[in-house]
């Protein structure tokens, strides 16, 4: 009993996020006019999956205590660069997939180093890094176009055995490949107490410049897969600013919302995949009952804020809450 009180205790926050997304999407299910279809279904797993996988990469920054600014522009550049290689032959696609990916990872690559051997501040290092890979993104493709295969494209944003979003099995399968080996790993620990305690995890021994050069690689390489994943989903590139930014902001959102502590240490990614589901389900909430979607950053203020206010709840049960700042 005990033990089962102290997981819930450490995943309430991945848990409720579960649970709202739930109400919110099954309301969305029994206002709307579609109701249970498997258009329906697939519409809104692809709609939400380029966010979590964004989401996921901002998580795995900010555990380290840092927050990377550059994630939607990686996912810009990314999908650019997509647009231009992912088409052909077969092995022209495997080899534009792999190209893709590798430019994710080595933007996450250059965050970490300057951050690491810079010793610069991670919101400062990814403001300008930012700024770089969408000004990469505008010299491919300045204006939205572009190509990628049609079959493969078909195959990934549509539904398996009838009635499981193709989309879904894609966020899972990154998540059993990328971020579970990394969860269980030595420097996945690693990157949790250099988040938790930086000094002292080096006193201990931990590599923390290891640690969060593996945070920053792994966060622009799954960046680079939704990059990859909207290019099927629009089967072009495009290299608009103001989507890298929203995603941005809206990827930290969700990690708030997901129960990751934005002082690092603590949070996964099952909860950020939750927040990013529960936001993009606002949009959906609004149009099933009618109401403007210009109203979506309401909702999601409202969302984050009663997210935030929950994380702080702690401070309450305090006896003395100038214990908050010993």
């Amino acid at each position: 009993m005990t033990n089962v009180r102290i997981w819930l205790a450490q995943n309430y926050a991945p848990i409720l996020a579960g649970l709202v997304f739930a109400a919110m999407f099954a309301t969305y299910i029994t206002k709307g006019s579609a109701g249970w279809q498997v258009a329906v279904l697939d519409t809104a797993a692809n709609k939400a999956v380029a966010l979590a996988l964004i989401s996921m990469a901002q998580t795995l920054v900010i555990i380290t205590r840092g927050v990377d600014l550059s994630a939607g522009m990686i996912f810009i550049m990314t999908n650019c660069i997509a647009s231009a290689l992912v088409t052909g032959t077969p092995g022209e696609v495997a080899l534009g997939i792999c190209g893709v990916l590798l430019a994710g990872a080595l933007a996450g690559l250059c965050n970490g180093l300057l951050v690491v051997f810079g010793r610069l501040p991670s919101i400062i290092v990814t403001l300008a890094t930012g700024s770089i890979y969408s000004g990469i993104a505008l010299a491919i493709r300045p204006t939205p176009g572009g190509s990628i295969n049609e079959d493969l494209a078909d195959f990934l944003t549509s539904h398996l055995f009838g009635a499981i979003p193709t989309s879904l099995v894609l966020l899972l399968a990154v998540v059993l490949l990328v971020w579970v080996p990394f969860r269980m790993s030595v420097v996945g620990r690693h990157c949790y107490a250099a988040g938790s305690a930086e000094s002292a995890a080096y006193m201990s021994g931990v590599s923390v410049s290891r640690a969060k050069l593996v945070a920053y690689t792994l966060s622009g390489l799954l960046s680079g897969i939704a990059g990859l994943f909207v290019t099927f989903v629009t089967y072009s590139g495009d290299a608009g600013a103001t989507i890298g930014g929203a995603y941005t902001l809206n990827s930290i959102a969700a990690v708030v919302i997901g129960g990751t502590s934005l002082y690092g240490g603590a949070g996964g990614a099952f909860g950020s995949i939750f927040g990013a589901f529960t936001l993009r389900t606002i949009d959906d909430l609004l149009l099933a009952f009618g109401l403007p979607p210009l109203w979506q950053p309401l909702f999601q203020g409202i969302v984050l804020l009663g997210a935030v206010s929950l994380g702080a709840v702690r401070i309450f049960r305090l006896r003395n809450r100038m214990e908050v700042f010993q």
